[in-house]
């Protein structure tokens, strides 16, 4: 009897494993796509947005990929302004409320008033609250719960779909 234990414990982590596999691949192509935007000026085709944008950013904005950590000069930026979305310029967050994470990501405690959405993204099996544009729904990263006072938030942005605007 212990060895047919044994037999369904295994079977169930293979079919589990295989279909893990398979299921990356064979998701809805929907799920790999940006936030609808929120007015339809922002409503843009695939083809208009890679010509206003560069590739890594289109990558990171309508595809809801990640660029590599450390890799943003904006990781390191330092001065007063404001970091606003790559797609469309609406502003996201101050400067103010930037910190320096260790993760290799530009990240903040809090973004500015009505200017991003969220959703729960399951793209690591594990649910993450993604945030996105509000605007044009361009994706910006994920917030976590490990961030610094007042908030405890972290959100982690990609340096690319973001642009500095430093204060005059």
């Amino acid at each position: 009897m212990q060895s047919n234990f044994l037999f369904w414990t295994r079977r169930s982590i293979l079919m589990g494993l295989v279909t893990s596999f398979f299921g990356s691949f064979l998701r809805p192509l929907e799920l790999l796509a940006a936030s609808k935007a929120d007015t339809d000026e922002w409503t843009l085709s695939n083809e208009e947005w890679r010509k206003r944008l560069p590739a890594d950013a289109y990558k990171v904005l309508r595809e809801e990929g990640t660029e590599r950590p450390f890799s943003s000069v904006l990781n390191d930026e330092k001065r007063i302004g404001t970091f606003h979305c790559a797609g469309c310029d609406l502003p996201l967050f101050s400067s103010a409320a930037k910190f320096d994470s260790g993760t290799g990501w530009p990240s903040f405690w809090e973004p500015l008033i009505d200017s991003i959405n969220t959703k729960v993204d399951f793209k690591l099996i594990v649910p993450r609250t993604e945030y996105h544009c509000r605007r044009c729904g361009g994706h910006q990263g994920h917030v976590f719960d490990d961030g610094p006072r007042p908030t405890g938030k972290r959100y982690c942005n990609n340096g690319v779909a973001l642009i500095f605007r430093p204060s005059s």
